[in-house]
């Protein structure tokens, strides 16, 4: 994208920050929160408090397009009737849509794409603003006592269905001396869990190379992370099972701060519509990463995302699906309907599977995994666990937090029927449970 600037003096202003899509984005936000900051401008809670409003955008599949541009239109509307002069759109749906959001939303000051920190500010408060842009400098939300850290942005992967490299480009990984850095700066602010993300964790540092030799990978990134002062959990997100290797998997069991958790995305296990989707793997290879793991890390608490609904997805294949997540029993498990991206070369394919099949297919998914989470839950009945408190909830004088199973906002929670201070871990055990929650006490007794 080009844009062109002209010096002026910084005017304080009202700037609101809507973020919307996965938390890759939520980081986009915080760096540009901070330079915003730094540069003079008061960041408000209220669009309507606003005199710029800053829409962080998802274009990632339809459904995160429509809330996309279902958000924009009513910053239209809070601009047109409050005291917002400015509404900029960045992100994702911006970097791949920016021409025809242009022609059909003239009512937008702005369009930015990805990370596009410096132009953004140079729009706002010209080239002498630019300069506080820092990727790696963020705005936290002092709010939580988790924090995600982004290690790598964009992917080198060719899956069929995804667009993301389309939007964010191939992968670039940050050297490990400035996540090293970024940490120190997290953990200053109190932040307890450290959840670590990218588009493809496990093809971290493939693209580091220094003098013909391979670069770091993420096992020694972690190792290397662990050794920061009051960090407690470390988290994996989005591993693709293709590229999980020994090397993790020991750095999972051995090292006391990683949580047994692992986020690893197969999207299916059919092989006809694995290799469709390009995902260079097998669903013999994947039962054998998943059995593999299980018997290094017994606990371990395994997160997955699927896709239903692909290109002649057979109601054989759909069933093989179903069968598959029957017989595995994920700890925490998603899914999505496939949705046809035109820039993608699964988009050439015709979509034969129908809205309502897709959706009774889901839904079929989701019912399973239910069963499967009220069980696991019950499981935990009369147990002890390390809780990481998230927050205390005065009107109804219950406390909400986590084990190491479950990452923030996406999985299950713990209650606690009694105030306990946030951002502590407390040993709880388990009296009742239900489908996404389970109840218990503080315990005198610590796990080991």
């Amino acid at each position: 994208m080009q844009h062109h600037y002209f010096m002026r003096m910084i005017v304080p202003k009202n700037v609101k920050i809507v973020t919307l899509g996965c938390p890759k984005n939520e980081v986009d936000s915080e760096v540009m929160g901070n330079g915003l900051q730094r540069a003079g401008f008061n960041l408000v809670e209220d669009e309507k408090d606003a005199d710029v409003i800053i829409v962080n955008t998802c274009g990632f599949i339809e459904s995160a397009r429509e809330e996309s541009i279902e958000t924009i239109l009513n910053a239209v509307t809070v601009k047109s009737e409050g005291r917002a002069t400015e509404l900029l759109v960045a992100g994702c749906l911006s970097q791949r849509y920016e021409s025809e959001l242009r022609k059909d939303l003239p009512e937008v000051d702005g369009f930015f794409g990805v990370e596009d920190f410096r132009s953004i500010l140079t729009h706002l408060g010209g080239t002498e603003a630019a300069h506080y842009a820092r990727p790696g400098r963020r705005l936290l939300d002092t709010k939580n006592y988790y924090s995600y850290l982004k290690v790598a942005e964009g992917c080198d992967n060719e899956c069929s269905f995804c667009a993301i490299p389309n939007m964010r480009g191939l992968q670039k990984s940050r050297s490990i001396d400035s996540l090293l850095e970024e940490t120190e700066r997290i953990a200053a602010k109190g932040i307890k869990e450290l959840i670590l993300i990218s588009q493809d964790l496990t093809m971290y540092g493939w693209d580091l190379k220094s003098n013909g030799e391979k670069g770091p990978r993420i096992h020694n990134l972690i190792r290397e992370l662990s050794m920061t002062d009051g960090i407690e959990w470390i988290r994996i997100m989005y591993a693709h099972p293709a590229h999980i290797t020994n090397d993790l998997s020991t750095m999972i069991r051995e090292q006391s701060k990683v949580c047994n958790y692992l986020d690893m995305p197969v999207q299916h296990i059919n092989d006809r519509i694995l290799k469709s989707m390009q995902r260079s793997t097998s669903s013999a290879k994947i039962r054998r990463i998943i059995y593999d793991l299980r018997r290094a890390i017994p606990d371990i608490a395994l997160r997955t995302s699927i896709i239903v609904g692909y290109p002649e997805e057979s109601e054989e294949e759909f069933q093989e699906l179903y069968d598959f997540v029957e017989e595995t029993r994920f700890d925490r498990l998603g899914v999505f309907t496939y949705s046809h991206e035109e820039t993608t070369s699964a988009g050439l394919m015709e979509d034969t599977v129908s809205k309502e099949m897709k959706l009774e297919r889901m839904d079929k998914i989701m019912l399973l995994q239910q069963e499967i989470s009220e069980q696991k839950n019950k499981e935990m009945v009369n147990g002890v666990y390390s809780v990481l408190i998230d927050e205390y909830k005065a009107d109804s004088d219950i406390s909400i937090g986590r084990t190491y199973k479950d990452a923030p906002e996406v999985d299950n929670i713990v209650i606690v029927n009694q105030k306990v201070e946030s951002g502590t871990f407390v040993d709880v055990k388990i009296t009742s449970s239900a489908v996404y929650e389970v109840t218990g006490e503080l315990s005198n007794f610590r796990p080991s």
